[in-house]
């Protein structure tokens, strides 16, 4: 018999465990019951520090260390060295009032009792042949982790590590014994041994008092084992019973029972135990309390006594069966204990738990739910991660959003198309909560993120068409048909998915008209496909569909000819009339110059050659000879040509500084007007005459302060005046701003924030320089080639409960839910707000999309995208489900809002208040540290790199404090973060980092997948090296950073010149060489501009260690990991975020 472990004192700070002989086994020892705040350790030494668990299969919290007289592989189970496990087998000493031991009392022993029924002849209970090797050591009480609710066996979700290292008290007695108060089973490990606890209370002060006693079991009584028997001999020999819970089902045959008649319940075959004991139960089931993970971590106190009543890792969402052999995933970083700092008692004070976290936990278990989320079988488990001491896993911002898990037979087809692409439409949450207090409690954002008209890449599924005109939709909610519809009466009617309501089906909808034979149902697209088109029949059209139209207004002052815009822009035009969309030859183009006067130009001369018309009244602008100002592009190609070859020409000696661009837009508004269309701007100046002047407002004392904002607004209302009225007549206005001065960027970028149009920006342009013009050229004959909606309206319908409460994004409101859209780019992005209106009593919720559009080949269409997202009860599926890129695109539009409307500090504040709420809401109700402060941040692992990305955006140019920022830069950042779709906007906010001097050999080679990218890495100074090479890149921009320290070869096989110093930074074009590293690095960076669904061209610049000052603050400014005036590095912004977390109330 050992002696009870005496009380030692805490290690010190530095503290570390002795070295031991190499051949000696390290003994370890498992926490005391009743020992507040210390770690286990040997009698009357000093505990090891950050002992961490074993992972060879058993319980965290519990150590399975061969002692010096064990033999064999084996771990020796638990109940055969534990002195706290509640089935050891030899019995225990009462520690008496001085520490001293006592001899063993009868007093404390209770009687064998029977389990589920009477023991004949005094023989016990026979269990199955007991595990050993490699398999985990388990309690002779095994019982299935799965249970059903309300059962003896379910697990708590929340308890102390004494309590739950204990079995319940119903897993020993039978389901008719009753045990009187007092009695000696009601003390059976020697409770209250050593004298009565502070305040007088029965118990000992590591007792909950709230919990009752756990009786002691017949083979308690039985003999220690030989020392030179392994586990799996004694066990043999022993034939100890096998116990399970009443209430759940046998899964096998019983062993018979030697010596009786008695035979036990319920027995465990072999190969549920050996499933059963492959993998470590690491984390609970997210269904039930939220996904602890008894495992340390780093500056976190370990588990103590974690075991008893844990989940197996194979429970998933709400699954009520155990896959055996199912393993947990890997999770980033180190997971993060069951119970941490917040839950050690002070000295002398039971430990009681926390009965507030014990409701919530109870109340995520979502016993009996027939919500979608929790029914539907296969999701992950909730996997809480630590976010301090390790660097953020920056790869993962490539994975894709977390899975939505619909309940089985969901869509009425098995199409795996079923459900919306992200690429389209994707939410920040795929598990949506059954009311608005579920989602107030969680703090996370509720919101969708949709690109309706995103670019078709080789190898993307193109769009299926409808093209029978058979179009079905709800008579009540005029929901379109889809996946995810019930058909009922034998298919002759169906159920809409939002209302509920029952349809007709089409008479038509099973028969093809044009073949004239019957159809299979089944294999109609828009029951196969959440995205599909369909062509409008003419009672969607108010009009016969428009033609695609272009006018372009084009300033040809003194500063747009010096800066060599006017003669790039026409030049681009020109070469680019061949991609400009014209499939039935109804495209119609114009152009218009403006200076301190506007010309027009008649390209429908019999003669071939322009004429230009002058208008110089400026106040009452009209159109002279308005039915030749646009003409057919395939009519007047040789008249518009010759305008584009000389009209460089006739503006090369101007000396004219006026802009009247207000005037001439008024007049480009009446020209299209009738028709709709496009108006493409070029300025390279600030308007200056008559309606929609400008003036110089950039005030660099303002920079900085609370005023900026102002900076921010549109200076004039002219602007979003017209563009009000250009919405309604369906025309839509881009701008690309040139200039080494102040454009105003913030005022005239309002006409395409109103119109659905796009803003390009061009400082410090000037043609002279190959990559400005290059950058200019590409970006403006991707954007008029591309294939466009024209005429547009968008409407989002969700479920009954649900309200669109928020739009952001180039659109103009026409009513409160239908966006009106006179064009819709490419890959231009939206993002709504959703917020409720009634709880919500049904498995699925749906989103569905409608976009009535022209197509550029003058179809009348309907691109529909659905979107199904499950409901649940429980606030663990809601952070499982949430997507960090969906709620960071949300976020960040969210901000630019705030920033232009309020202040910049106020947007700042939001989006680092936004992270607080959700580490604090998750602390509190997801973990066990739900009071007091912790040293860690813990969020789930889905969830892990949104603190980088908000550090991101608040070291963005959009939203970054200073007085260093243009408000040209700003404007123009903010407008990126609002129309740019998600893959482009987290490189944007987050960008790239590659290191190239030492990539493998196969980056930068074609592969079966295309061009290989190197890994990217973290955004820190610490990767660079001083004679390396590595490439940022943030989708506007492309950066190639060289060490001083570069060899020479380097610099020949690259660049081509001899050595560093012969190296020229800045903004350049990377010459070709017929080296192999050299077409290496063009592969990537090509690759680099091409993967993104944006017509965007990146530029490259060159930046050297010891060159321009500026390029290397800019270039270092995008290291977010690092700490950059005003703004704290990562580290120190979680150590931010770690003390408001901390101080606050959730």
């Amino acid at each position: 018999m050992r002696p009870a472990p005496a009380q030692a004192p805490h290690p010190g700070q530095g503290f570390r465990p002795q070295q031991q002989h190499p051949g000696q086994q390290q003994q370890q020892y498992p926490s005391r019951p009743g020992t507040p705040g210390q770690q286990g350790g040997p009698p009357g030494g000093v505990p090891p520090m950050g002992y961490r668990p074993p992972t060879n299969g058993g319980h965290p919290g519990q150590n399975f260390a061969p002692r010096p007289g064990m033999n064999g592989p084996g771990p020796r189970p638990p109940h055969a060295q534990d002195p706290n496990n509640p089935m050891h087998q030899q019995q225990m000493r009462r520690p008496s009032a001085g520490g001293a031991s006592l001899p063993p009392s009868p007093s404390i022993q209770r009687p064998p009792m029977p389990i589920g029924g009477q023991m004949q002849n005094g023989s016990p209970l026979q269990r199955p042949p007991p595990l050993g090797g490699a398999q985990r050591a388990q309690s002779p009480m095994m019982r299935p982790a799965m249970v059903q609710p309300g059962s003896p066996g379910m697990p708590r979700p929340f308890q102390s590590p004494q309590i739950q290292a204990r079995p319940p008290p119903q897993h020993f007695m039978g389901q008719g014994h009753n045990t009187a108060p007092g009695s000696p089973a009601m003390n059976p490990m020697g409770y209250n041994a050593g004298g009565p606890p502070p305040n007088g209370s029965v118990g000992h002060p590591g007792q909950n008092q709230s919990q009752p006693p756990t009786p002691k079991m017949p083979f308690q009584q039985q003999q220690q084992q030989h020392p030179s028997q392994s586990p799996l001999q004694h066990q043999q020999q022993q034939q100890q019973p096998q116990f399970q819970d009443p209430g759940v089902p046998a899964l096998g045959p019983p062993t018979p029972v030697a010596g009786g008649s008695h035979k036990p319940k319920r027995m465990y075959p072999t190969a549920q135990p050996e499933a059963f004991q492959e993998a470590a139960p690491t984390a609970y089931d997210s269904g039930f309390n939220g996904g602890f993970q008894p495992a340390p971590v780093p500056g976190v106190p370990a588990a103590q006594g974690f075991g008893g009543n844990q989940m197996p890792p194979g429970n998933q969402q709400g699954s009520q069966f155990f896959v055996p052999g199912e393993k947990p995933g890997p999770n980033f970083g180190q997971p993060v204990p069951a119970y941490q700092q917040g839950l050690q008692p002070l000295a002398g004070q039971p430990l009681q738990p926390n009965m507030n976290q014990l409701t919530n936990q109870m109340g995520g278990m979502n016993v009996g739910s027939g919500y979608g989320f929790n029914n539907a079988q296969g999701g992950a488990s909730l996997s809480t991660v630590a976010l301090m001491g390790v660097a953020p896993k920056v790869l993962d911002l490539e994975s894709p959003p977390p899975t939505i898990n619909l309940p089985a037979n969901s869509s009425i087809t098995q199409s795996p198309h079923a459900n919306c692409d992200p690429s389209y439409k994707r939410s920040t949450l795929n598990a949506i909560p059954n009311d608005s207090n579920l989602l107030k409690k969680s703090r996370l954002p509720f919101g969708l993120v949709i690109t309706p008209y995103r670019s078709v890449k080789e190898g993307d599924e193109p769009v299926p068409v409808v093209t029978d005109a058979i179009i079905a939709r709800c008579r009540r909610c005029r929901t379109y048909i889809n996946p995810f519809v019930k058909f009922v009466e034998g298919g002759q009617r169906w159920k809409c998915n939002m209302c509920f309501t029952l349809n007709e089906v089409p008479s038509s909808f099973d028969y093809d008209s044009q073949t004239q034979q019957p159809v299979d149902r089944w294999q109609r697209k828009e029951l196969n496909h959440a995205v599909v088109e369909y062509i409008a029949p003419t009672e969607y059209m108010v009009r016969p569909p428009q033609p695609l139209v272009y006018l372009f207004v084009i300033d040809v002052s003194y500063p747009a000819i010096q800066c060599g815009m006017v003669a790039t822009a026409a030049t681009t035009i020109l070469e680019s009339l061949d991609r400009i969309p014209n499939d039935e030859g109804r495209t119609k183009i114009g152009i218009i110059t403006v200076d301190s006067s506007i010309h027009f130009y008649n390209l429908n001369n019999e003669s071939g050659e322009p004429k230009m018309l002058v208008v110089s009244d400026l106040e009452d602008p009209f159109l002279p000879q308005p039915e030749d100002l646009l003409c057919n592009l395939s009519e007047c190609r040789p008249t518009l040509e010759a305008l584009l070859n000389r009209m460089n020409e006739m503006f090369k000696d101007t000396q004219n500084v006026g802009n009247a661009l207000g005037p001439a837009l008024q007049s480009a508004y009446k020209l299209v007007s009738p028709i709709g269309g496009k108006i493409l701007c070029l300025q390279a100046s600030l308007p200056n005459l008559e309606a929609g002047a400008l003036k110089m407002r950039e005030d660099p004392k303002l920079l900085g302060t609370s005023k900026e904002s102002t900076l921010l607004q549109s200076a004039s209302s002219f602007y979003k005046t017209l563009a009000i009225d250009c919405s309604k007549s369906q025309v839509c206005v881009d701008m690309f701003l040139f200039g080494s001065q102040y454009s105003d960027v913030a005022t005239l970028s309002c006409l395409p924030r109103f119109t659905g149009g796009n803003t390009f920006f061009y400082p410090a342009f000037t043609a002279a320089k190959s990559e400005d013009a290059l950058k200019f050229a590409h970006e403006l004959a991707e954007f008029v080639s591309q294939r466009i909606a024209l005429e547009a309206v968008m409407r989002v319908r969700a479920s009954k409960g649900l309200r669109m409460s928020a739009f952001f994004g180039n659109f103009f409101v026409r009513s409160t839910d239908l966006l009106s859209l006179p064009n819709v780019p490419r890959d231009q992005s939206y993002s709504i707000e959703i917020s409720y209106e009634d709880n919500i009593h049904i498995p699925i919720v749906c989103f569905q999309t409608a976009l009535l559009h022209t197509s550029s080949s003058g179809e009348r269409r309907i691109r529909v995208l659905t979107l199904a997202i499950p409901v649940t009860t429980s606030l663990s599926d809601v952070y499982l489900s949430a997507d960090q890129v969906a709620i960071a695109t949300l976020l960040a539009n969210k901000a630019v809002e705030r920033g232009m409307n309020s202040k910049l500090d106020d947007a700042r504040d939001a989006l680092t208040n936004k992270c607080v709420d959700i580490l604090g809401v998750y602390k509190t109700h997801m973990t066990a540290s739900s009071s007091g402060a912790t040293p860690n941040l813990q969020i789930c692992d889905n969830l892990k790199l949104l603190p980088l990305l908000t550090l991101g955006m608040l070291k963005h140019v959009a939203l970054r404090g200073g007085s260093q920022i243009p408000s040209d830069l700003r404007s123009y950042a903010m407008h990126l973060f609002s129309t740019l779709p998600s893959q482009c906007l987290i490189p944007y906010m987050h960008p790239k980092f590659y290191s190239l001097h030492n990539m493998p050999e196969n980056c930068g080679t074609i592969g079966q997948s295309g061009i290989e990218m190197p890994v990217a890495m973290n955004l820190s100074s610490e990767r660079l090296e001083r004679g390396g090479l590595f490439m940022l890149e943030d989708s506007q921009n492309i950066f190639l950073w060289i060490g001083r320290d570069a060899v020479p070869q380097l610099c020949l096989d690259l660049f081509g010149v001899p050595n560093y110093e012969s190296i020229r930074g800045g903004k350049t074009t990377l010459p070709t060489l017929e080296t192999d590293f050299n077409q290496r690095v063009n592969l990537i960076v090509a690759k680099t501009r091409e993967m993104r669904r944006t017509s965007y061209y990146p530029q490259l610049y060159v930046i050297k260690e010891d060159g321009d000052p500026a390029l290397r603050l800019w270039f270092l400014s995008h290291l977010i990991e690092d700490r950059a005036e005003p703004v704290m590095s990562y580290h120190q912004y979680l150590g931010h975020l770690k003390d408001k977390v901390n101080s606050g109330s959730f």
